[in-house]
């Protein structure tokens, strides 16, 4: 939906998130998709993971060690916690239906279908995203259920981060962060060292432990609060800065930069017609 516009506002672009920017979301669902296929290799290969108790225990542990590295990658532990109710909704339809001695291809086939599901989601969910430019603001819109909105007025926009992986650089998208006075769009990565050393002897016994935590802040928002995934990127970057830097202008040097357009159109214009 378009938004409601100011008084001489207007629309100038209207974008949504590249294909292949969503790459980390779409791993969510490929990797459990492929521990789903493997196990039906794995049960028919191995006798003793062929056994019940021994069968769902790996799946259980596969999809848990996927969901801990998805979480800490992510930094979002609803991930790990969304795998385990999988988890538990599989282990809930085999006793309700005594599925138990059919494991070796129920549970496969139910991760393959469920995970295909997470395939059509996470497209619905890069499909929800708009990031509307205007002349006054930026506005960026994310979500399924819940939809989450950001309206930024360019004044007050400090800084703009860039950002493009090597697949953003070969098909021109990337990710466009702005950065507000009050550090919104900013976030703290961690680092923390520690160190002890112990030494025992007849005389002397010593024990000793230092640390240290330094933070460093980094451009980082959600994707609906960021314009992620964005193309052309390097367009969409120079004329978000033009915008910012126009927005900056006192009153009467704006007025001189709309009066220095229109002297550039009208001579353009001249320049047609004799043409």
């Amino acid at each position: 939906m378009k938004p409601k516009l100011f008084e001489n506002e207007k629309i100038l672009h209207i974008l949504t998130p590249h294909p292949l920017s969503f790459m980390e979301y779409h791993a969510l669902w490929f990797v459990p998709f492929v521990w789903g296929v493997s196990l039906l290799w794995i049960y028919s290969k191995f006798s003793i993971l062929g056994k019940l108790y021994a069968g769902i225990a790996l799946w259980i542990a596969g999809l848990a060690i996927i969901g801990i590295v998805a979480s800490l990658l992510l930094i979002r532990w609803r991930i790990f916690i969304a795998y385990m109710a999988i988890a538990a909704m599989a282990l809930l339809i085999m006793w309700k239906f005594n599925a138990w001695k059919d494991f070796k291809i129920f549970l496969p086939a139910y991760t393959i279908l469920i995970f295909i599901f997470g395939a059509l989601l996470t497209e619905a969910y890069r499909r929800s995203h708009h990031y509307i430019i205007t002349n006054f603001r930026l506005i960026t819109r994310g979500g399924i259920l819940k939809i989450k909105e950001r309206s930024l007025r360019y004044e007050k926009i400090s800084d703009l981060s860039g950002e493009q992986g090597l697949l953003g650089r070969i098909f021109g998208f990337g990710n466009i962060t702005p950065i507000t006075p009050s550090g919104f769009g900013l976030g703290e990565d961690e680092s923390f060292a520690g160190g002890g050393a112990e030494t025992k002897g007849k005389r002397l016994g010593f024990f000793g432990f230092a640390g240290g935590g330094k933070e460093v802040s980094i451009p980082r928002a959600r994707s609906y609060h960021e314009l992620h995934g964005v193309h052309p990127y390097r367009e969409m970057k120079d004329l978000l800065e033009e915008l910012i830097h126009e927005s900056s202008l006192i009153p009467y040097q704006k007025e001189q930069v709309e009066l220095s357009r229109k002297m550039v159109d009208l001579l353009e214009k001249k320049k047609d017609d004799e043409t």
